[in-house]
């Protein structure tokens, strides 16, 4: 190589290395920008000393997420700053008050966390903003018609018995029984044959254990990774051992997903089937995104049908387990709720008589017990919201517009019992669950209960 081209090729770089140096210095001026506007924003919001560089993330290991929390209800009323890292932080709304402003408004969902879920249960309802929000949930509206939802009911009952079936045997061996794993799979076989006219039972099926685990561990992976500044790229995320462990999760949960849509279809596509579901006067939910696509190409892609149906399975169900979980909990918990509540049942159902719609509204006293527990265990205890506009809560203080991380907790969520004063349950059994945050509420060690067949 002659003189004049290594001083070209010395030059090129020297230009290189000024270009990328430059960029570096814009980029450290914009982060620190950003905090400056952070340190101004969340100046009414106060909270416990953080590191310039990792915030509060320290405090909030994941086994000790909600101690920690209920320590700042008690010393920071209403809401408080946390700071994840150096330039991200959050304010934490506890109290009902601050939250009714909140809702009350039509600020877009948190994109900062929701985004990690695309991924895996794609831009369904619970992503959605806006008016395509609006209109994909008046599309599914009818879905959730009381003439919809009371036959199903029997549904319902079915799968619950085939649950309690397998219990009765478990429990002649050992009393002692960790509910989450058979409740989860109790709920998904409901909602598949609910909402997806599945034929079968997810209790008795191998895919739908493993659906199952997948749905867990995306879980554990994605509030892994919404707590790590590291992982927030897409790219680096990918390539890490989490975000290729999180690729085969949601490869897992797609297959299933798929399945359940192929089946459907296959099945309307039979001479004459199709022409006797459009003549039900209400449709179910995988039915009416298939028709909406049928009908016109355009209205939903196949992409658009799986997100939903991804959203409604995953999302349905988990919850749904949690919740029930949770309520069988704290009426192990509180005998004297629990034969309140089961001689009010067999009082309506004297013999054994399958549960009916029109039982629910002769129930007074159980759903008051769910409603408590629900309360006390909410399922899914936090919401997200980015302000679009200024907002002022009701004792003066403000956020600016642009605040993209304003996280709601449920009111009095776990561990917060003072604040209801007399409704706290009190808990006393021998094996306590630990609760722990996560995208829904779960324990550390699991949810276990004694059971006995009552005779």
């Amino acid at each position: 190589m002659t003189v004049p081209a290594l001083a070209s090729a010395s030059g090129l770089l020297q230009v290189a290395s000024l270009l990328g140096l430059l960029l570096l210095l814009l980029k450290a001026a914009q982060l620190y920008l950003h905090r400056q506007w952070l340190l101004k924003a969340l100046q009414q919001f106060p909270s416990p000393p953080s590191h310039w560089l990792y915030g509060h993330s320290r405090e909030f290991q994941e086994e000790s997420e909600l101690p920690p929390l209920l320590k700042r209800v008690e010393k920071y009323p209403s809401a408080c700053a946390r700071w994840l890292w150096g330039t991200r932080a959050m304010v934490l709304v506890y109290d009902p008050d601050y939250m009714k402003v909140v809702l009350a408004r039509s600020d877009p969902k948190n994109s900062v966390v929701y985004r990690l879920l695309i991924p895996w249960i794609g831009c369904g309802l619970l992503l959605l903003n806006g008016q395509t929000w609006f209109q994909r949930r008046r599309m599914l509206t009818p879905a959730f018609h009381y003439d919809i939802l009371k036959p199903y009911v029997g549904l319902m009952a079915k799968s619950v018995q085939v649950m309690l079936d397998k219990w009765e045997q478990l429990v002649a061996q050992d009393p002692r029984l960790e509910i989450v794993g058979p409740v989860s799979l109790m709920t998904l076989d409901t909602i598949m044959k609910c909402a997806f006219s599945h034929q079968g039972s997810a209790q008795t099926d191998g895919d739908s254990q493993s659906y199952i685990q997948a749905i867990w561990d995306l879980k554990n992976l994605i509030f892994s990774r919404l707590r790590s500044a590291f992982l927030q790229n897409d790219i680096i995320y990918r390539l890490s051992p989490e975000g290729r462990q999180c690729q085969r999760a949601c490869q897992k949960v797609h297959q299933h997903t798929d399945r359940v849509i192929q089946l459907r279809k296959t099945h309307l596509q039979k001479e004459g089937e199709m022409e006797n579901v459009k003549k039900k006067r209400h449709l179910d939910f995988l039915d009416i995104l298939l028709f909406a696509r049928m009908e016109n190409g355009n209205s939903l892609s196949d992409t658009d049908v799986r997100a939903e149906v991804d959203t409604f399975m995953a999302a349905g169900h988990d919850s749904t387990a949690s919740g029930i979980s949770w309520v069988l909990y704290a009426l192990a918990s509180n005998p004297e709720h629990q034969q309140r509540c089961r001689e009010e049942i067999q009082g309506l159902l004297g013999d054994g008589t399958s549960i009916t719609w029109d039982h629910l509204d002769q129930m007074p006293y159980t759903p008051m017990c769910i409603k408590e527990a629900l309360r006390l265990y909410p399922p899914v205890p936090s919401v997200g919201r980015e302000l679009s506009k200024p907002i002022t809560f009701p004792d003066g203080r403000s956020l600016p517009a642009g605040m993209s991380d304003v996280g709601l907790r449920v009111p009095e969520c776990p561990l917060s019992g003072q604040r209801s004063g007399a409704r706290h349950f009190s808990f006393y059994p021998s094996r306590i669950p630990v609760p722990i945050q996560g995208i829904v509420l779960k324990s550390k060690n699991g949810i276990h209960l004694k059971l006995r067949k009552i005779p």
